[in-house]
């Protein structure tokens, strides 16, 4: 359920404002990525966004993929080493969903990867592991991954979000940004345009040779992934990843 304007504990000087936009921020909930759906505060100095996953959060949560777990909502990883996402193995550093029982950890946008992407022309399943060789990395097993209904094409999770976390690092030293990971622009806290990112990382790929040419399908498939990962899997926001990424 989405609700036009709240009250959050983590920023409780005001309000926040649902908007959506094609400009990806930093969701200062998760500390990840995000585009698409957010809840905002619109005052001009503070530069607070939350996804919606962390917005408006569950209690508590299941997952097909731990029958036997029940991971509760905390606003910071518990106990003091670093702890990783089971989906995604990126480290987690804010909002979490922890499993006190297995020491399982989720990103909240990893928690809530629908276990079915599909816009009626592709369909992509969500895999704790598959067999095959993931389309971008060439290896198998690791983390998450979405397949095809047709099995050709594979995705790490962890793959597609190391592509737009390297990107978008890269970016940042190049234009100044510090290694933290935070682009000012006016004041206005902000990362790299979503565009810049996947052309950034297209070019690369060309130079160095190591993936051949990706196809209509492969492309349409990392689009989805892309939006579903930066927690709103819709068509307008995949459609800008999937024009780039299939060329």
């Amino acid at each position: 359920m989405k609700y036009s304007e709240i009250s959050h504990f983590s920023h409780p000087h005001h309000n926040l404002k649902f908007e959506y936009t094609e400009a990806p921020f930093k969701c200062d909930g998760c500390k990840e990525v995000g585009i698409g759906s957010s809840y905002k505060c619109g005052g001009a100095a503070c530069n607070f966004d939350l996804h919606t996953h962390c917005a408006i959060p569950s209690a508590s949560i299941t997952h097909p993929f731990y029958t036997k777990c029940s991971f509760q909502f905390l606003s910071r990883p518990p106990g003091q080493e670093g702890r990783y996402c089971n989906a995604c193995e990126k480290r987690v550093t804010g909002f979490v969903y922890h499993c006190k029982l297995c020491g399982f950890d989720l990103h909240p946008c990893c928690a809530k990867l629908p276990m079915v992407l599909d816009d009626g022309d592709i369909k992509l399943h969500l895999y704790t592991k598959v067999s095959s060789p993931c389309h971008r990395c060439g290896r198998k097993g690791r983390s998450w991954s979405y397949r095809s209904s047709c099995k050709k094409y594979n995705l790490h999770v962890a793959c597609v979000k190391e592509m737009l976390v390297d990107s978008w690092h890269e970016l940042y030293n190049g234009s100044g940004g510090g290694a933290g990971g935070n682009n000012y622009t006016g004041g206005r806290k902000s990362v790299p345009s979503l565009k810049a990112t996947l052309e950034t990382h297209s070019r690369h790929r060309k130079s160095k040779g190591k993936a051949q040419k990706c196809c209509e399908v492969a492309g349409l498939a990392l689009q989805f992934v892309v939006s579903a990962l930066l927690g709103d899997p819709t068509t307008l926001i995949a459609g800008v990843v999937g024009t780039l990424m299939s060329k």
